[in-house]
């Protein structure tokens, strides 16, 4: 996936925001909170990082061209990074990154989500 991809995939979900930061790397945002970052600018340290489960980080972080993202795994934080092609189809990379999304969403104060026009679970009272 390359950058134009990736900014235009992030833009396409709910309530996103785009700000460059971290030695230019493209930074999407919900609510304020990071769900995906694209670095094309740095060979070592460059690619594409998202949130993800438990699980599914521990099965992802062992496939070709995945790996514990650097910086953020290291502080427990369960984030994946894909950097170099062969791991993961563009289809697939697409599913992560609106899981991270998602995740991400969920995450924030029920305020902020209502103010983001994200649908408000409705809880359902138990009949006797």
């Amino acid at each position: 996936m390359n950058s134009t991809t990736f900014n235009l995939f992030c833009n396409s979900l709910h309530a996103t925001t785009y700000v460059q930061q971290w030695r230019a790397s493209h930074v999407w945002k919900v609510g304020g909170k990071v769900f995906a970052i694209g670095n094309w600018n740095r060979p070592i340290l460059g690619g594409i990082t998202f949130k993800t489960p438990g699980a599914t980080f521990e099965h992802l972080k062992g496939l070709e061209g995945l790996r514990p993202a650097p910086y953020f795994a290291t502080r427990g934080l369960k984030w994946i990074q894909y950097y170099t092609k062969g791991g993961l189809s563009e289809q697939s990379l697409k599913v992560y990154i609106s899981q991270s999304h998602g995740m991400v969403s969920a995450g924030l104060p029920k305020t902020i989500q209502q103010k983001l026009g994200f649908p408000q679970a409705t809880s359902v009272k138990p009949t006797h």
